[in-house]
């Protein structure tokens, strides 16, 4: 990467990282990005960010990240998290159909048991957004 970044411009860095890191980087991450490892692919995807950009090992890469416009894996985990929670909503019960009492929670989505942590994440941050968010996901002109 350090010396194509001496040929070609930031945006077609920016292509070449798309392609062949996070590509990678968020093939199933809906599965892996809670896992402790994560961790490490994260510390490469910093690396890669300060290559790009020409900073140092020791340069933090919150501004990076900014300028490039580009999520950080711990932020691009939620987003998947919420993605797959807003396309497979008909695969989640809401608390309302559950449970026949009036609660803050109703229009919220049913955590699985214990059992069935697959999807427990999701659910929880689906569960954290506003209830405007949760509105707009079930706007049908919004879908794509």
């Amino acid at each position: 990467m350090r010396l194509v970044k001496l040929y070609v411009t930031a945006n077609t860095l920016k292509v070449i990282y798309y392609s062949y890191f996070h590509s990678i980087m968020t093939y199933g991450l809906i599965f892996w990005g809670n896992s402790p490892d994560s961790i490490k692919i994260f510390w490469l995807q910093k690396k890669i960010i300060r290559i790009m950009m020409g900073c140092r090992s020791t340069d933090s890469c919150r501004k990076l990240f900014h300028n490039l416009e580009i999520l950080p894996l711990p932020s691009q985990y939620i987003l998947s998290l919420l993605l797959f929670m807003i396309r497979n909503k008909s695969q989640f019960q809401v608390n309302s159909e559950i449970y026949q009492i009036n609660t803050r929670q109703q229009a919220n989505s049913h955590q699985p048991s214990v059992n069935a942590t697959k999807y427990q994440k999701g659910v929880k941050v689906f569960n954290m957004l506003p209830f405007y968010i949760k509105a707009e996901s079930d706007n049908p002109k919004k879908k794509n």
